[in-house]
């Protein structure tokens, strides 16, 4: 695999790697930002979104699976007891609805803000494409989910086991297509594991086994690759909608990357102490851009503010 932008309209190389000598982000790491109640702690965590009010939601292996945070990481409240069982990807839509993915029931629950179900997608406990009766459409080890321009969703499934594909539903949770598979041609995948969608409503799909990030249409029609060596995980767009941040896994690395894949900064390293992670899995900024990145290994999000 190279390092080169395929199908690009730039042609301009991506540097991808990890190890690349790229800038500095120029962020620091903000020690202990999450108050807890004595005796609660978080468990492995895989997922962190925020709200419009900048409340701050992680997304743990622990008792307490899904719990809320104010702007400045004061404890709030915990929501969905007894939801999940391996829970993976969070995202907070326009509306402030909480969507979570779950890789062990096979399950899409959206909450609205106060943490009441109001849609389950999937079929709890079955790995599968449909439902017996074929009225619904199941997930194997459903990962991520984007949001459309239209309120349709695009889900990435396939996180070792359940076969690797993109998944679209309207806004009112009905099937429409699917495409991917799995492999290392355009348009497969090995583990999809995370998604985003920009301003033109071009989907950005974290290929993480494939060591890249592949670009579609919205109808799933490849448009372009970039290669990422390592395990790519998390994908969070930013604010200005023309430059996505992510969250680089096991090399524990934080990068910048322009819509190309071309990686125009980094910060973050591998290990226990600050701005260091086990598995740099998923992140989320606020509206200052200060980053929260949830470490599935070291059991933390932490928040790197800028210098």
């Amino acid at each position: 695999m190279t390092n080169t932008v395929a199908a690009s309209a730039t042609g301009q190389s991506a540097r991808g790697s990890p190890d690349a000598a790229v800038p500095d982000l120029g962020y620091i790491p903000v020690p202990d930002v999450f108050t807890l109640p004595q005796g609660m702690n978080f468990g492995a965590c895989s997922g962190v979104a925020l709200n419009s009010k900048g409340h701050i939601f992680v997304l743990n292996r622990g008792i307490h699976a899904l719990m809320e945070f104010d702007g400045e990481g004061h404890y709030i409240r915990t929501l969905a007891h007894d939801v999940f069982t391996r829970p993976h990807g969070l995202r907070i839509d326009g509306e402030d609805n909480i969507w979570a993915t779950d890789v062990g029931s096979h399950i899409v629950v959206k909450m609205n803000p106060q943490g009441r179900i109001l849609m389950v997608l999937g079929v709890r406990n079955l790995a599968g494409e449909w439902h017996q009766a074929g009225h619904l459409r199941a997930f194997n080890e459903p990962n991520d989910l984007a949001f459309g321009p239209g309120g349709e969703l695009f889900i990435t499934q396939g996180h070792g086991k359940g076969e690797s594909r993109v998944l679209k539903f309207d806004a009112g949770g009905n099937f429409i297509k699917t495409w991917g598979g799995e492999g290392s041609a355009p348009g497969q995948f090995k583990v999809p594991h995370s998604i985003v969608i920009d301003a033109s409503g071009l989907l950005y799909v974290a290929d993480r086994s494939n060591q890249r990030i592949q670009v579609f249409d919205g109808e799933g029609s490849f448009v372009r690759e970039s290669s990422h060596p390592g395990t790519p995980c998390g994908l969070c767009m930013c604010h200005d909608q023309r430059h996505i941040m992510m969250a680089h896994g096991h090399a524990g690395k934080i990068m910048k990357l322009d819509l190309n894949g071309n990686v125009l900064g980094a910060t973050g390293g591998q290990g226990k102490g600050p701005n260091q992670y086990g598995e740099a899995h998923f992140l989320a900024l606020d509206a200052k851009e200060d980053i929260y990145v949830a470490d599935t290994l070291n059991w933390r999000v932490q928040k790197l503010i800028r210098k």
